[in-house]
């Protein structure tokens, strides 16, 4: 998405068109959850995850221990926002786990499918994301590209900030639980954009476990760092809330096609802007929305500011 902005901006062309997509099951339809596993632990640095397979379950498990530890978080503190996802997922016609439905009593129980991921770590089954088929498309426009579609700035966003930067994975003293280049991206969009964090109105954030989901939130400057979770639990990330986070369902409930992932956000922030998201789902007055997109072992940071473009 950014490179196609980067393209229109330098004179390349009028119109443009970003697309994200993944398949993560086989042809049949089914799921391997280590070969998945696996490939995904090849985008990290073997010297920091030696003899750790399942690399992003681990790596997220020990974030979400660290989290509960240094910030005085209970566990149903983060289930309380795979709850609420799951919540605006049965409004959302294309989440994955619309026809799920939990209470935190259930997100907290192990039994049945809820279980601990990896032993000896707080980290449990609806505290995850999913494994996801999917895909998403945007059109970008000039203003010259818009005259040449026929379609009037009424009808569209504006993506006024973005940015991007990476946090090193082998740099001393980095701390997981403030990512330095997370919040570098989301304050550079910003000001791109010319807007604070108070004038945000509704995110979607990375919340590929539940713990990002709290640390998403402080990124966004919507809760000091420690206190993500808290905002969740207070009602304020709800639609009718200060902020409306993740009322897709978010990657926990939405679904989590890794390569469609930062574009959809934008899709849906768009509907939301443009008073198209499902009744159910629709912030009243949207003004300004934003998105923080987190890669790999929690490195490499995406954030947008969008507002209506009339």
């Amino acid at each position: 998405m950014l490179s196609v902005i980067q393209k229109l901006l330098l004179g390349w062309g009028d119109v443009g068109i970003a697309v994200g997509y993944e398949k993560m099951r086989d042809a049949e339809g089914k799921m391997d959850g280590k070969l998945i596993g696996k490939a995904l632990g090849y985008f990290s640095h073997p010297d920091e995850r030696e003899g750790k397979v399942f690399i992003f379950p681990h790596l997220f498990a020990e974030i979400m221990e660290c989290y509960l530890k240094v910030h005085r978080v209970r566990e149903e503190d983060l289930a309380q926002i795979a709850v609420a996802e799951y919540a605006n997922a049965r409004h959302n016609p294309y989440a994955q786990m619309r026809n799920v439905q939990i209470t935190l009593d259930q997100a907290m129980k192990i039994e049945g499918i809820n279980r601990y991921i990896v032993e000896g770590l707080p980290l449990k089954t609806y505290d995850c994301s999913q494994i996801t088929d999917g895909y998403a498309s945007l059109i970008l426009a000039t203003d010259e590209g818009l005259q040449k579609l026929g379609v009037t700035k009424a009808d569209c966003v504006e993506i006024a900030g973005y940015a991007q930067a990476t946090d090193p994975l082998k740099k001393a003293g980095r701390d997981v639980l403030r990512l330095e280049g997370a919040y570098r991206a989301m304050n550079k969009a910003y000001d791109m954009a010319g807007v604070k964090p108070g004038d945000v109105s509704l995110a979607e954030v990375h919340d590929c476990f539940t713990v990002m989901g709290a640390i998403g939130t402080e990124v966004l400057g919507k809760a000091a760092v420690g206190q993500g979770a808290r905002y969740w639990c207070e009602g304020k990330a709800a639609v009718d809330g200060e902020c409306a986070i993740n009322t897709s369902g978010g990657l926990i409930a939405k679904g989590h096609p890794i390569g469609a992932t930062g574009v959809a956000m934008l899709g849906w922030c768009s509907w939301q802007l443009r008073g198209k998201a499902p009744a159910e789902l629709q912030v009243k007055n949207p003004r300004v929305a934003a998105t923080f997109n987190i890669g790999g072992p929690i490195c490499a940071s995406v954030c947008t500011v969008l507002r209506p473009a009339a």
